[in-house]
């Protein structure tokens, strides 16, 4: 089954694709994106591996069970917006976000992270998407808000990132939320 584009008010997302290389590795190379992100900013020594790792997530009926899109506006990528299945079985899934900063306070990632919960919890038929969010990433918590996400917790030091123990808020939102 191939992955169709899902389109928005403004936005189209669709699959990652070799073509959006240097514009992903642009985004998460910037420090105020890639400190919140496992890998950290993309240097060279690691941004062929990320980037890899990406390009694979075509689709939840895929072994890797993910995807990886780009939102585009007008035809210019303006967010990076993933998700995959924590539990296949169960139909639950986390998603995550990075907008560009070029084309930042224009509500590109929440329209696209609203898209893609849409899908997931219309097409794809989840029970629960979560997200994980750093503290200190006020935007990303936003966004969340604004989705209508809720904050179900707040881990204490639970992931090592780049030599410093980092807390994690989990935000999530039921199919039963929306009322589908």
């Amino acid at each position: 089954m191939t992955f169709a584009p899902i389109r928005s008010e403004r936005l189209e997302l669709r699959l990652l694709t070799e073509a959006d290389r240097d514009w992903l590795v642009s985004v998460h190379a910037q420090a105020d994106v890639g400190r919140f992100i496992p890998a950290g900013p993309w240097t060279e020594d690691i941004a062929e591996e990320e980037f890899a790792k990406r390009i694979s997530r075509q689709g939840f009926d895929t072994e890797q069970g993910a995807v990886s899109l780009v939102a585009t506006y007008d035809g210019t990528p303006v967010a990076d917006i993933v998700s995959w299945f924590t539990d296949r079985e169960h139909r639950v899934a986390e998603i995550g976000w990075a907008g560009d900063p070029e084309h930042a306070g224009q509500g590109f990632v929440t329209e696209a992270a609203a898209a893609l919960l849409d899908h997931l919890f219309n097409d794809e038929r989840m029970h629960r998407v979560a997200a994980r969010i750093d503290p200190r990433n006020e935007p990303s918590m936003r966004v969340a808000e604004r989705l209508g996400m809720q904050l179900e917790g707040h881990l204490r030091a639970n992931d090592w990132m780049r030599g410093e123990w980092c807390d994690t808020l989990v935000y999530g939102m039921l199919a039963s939320d929306r009322n589908v």
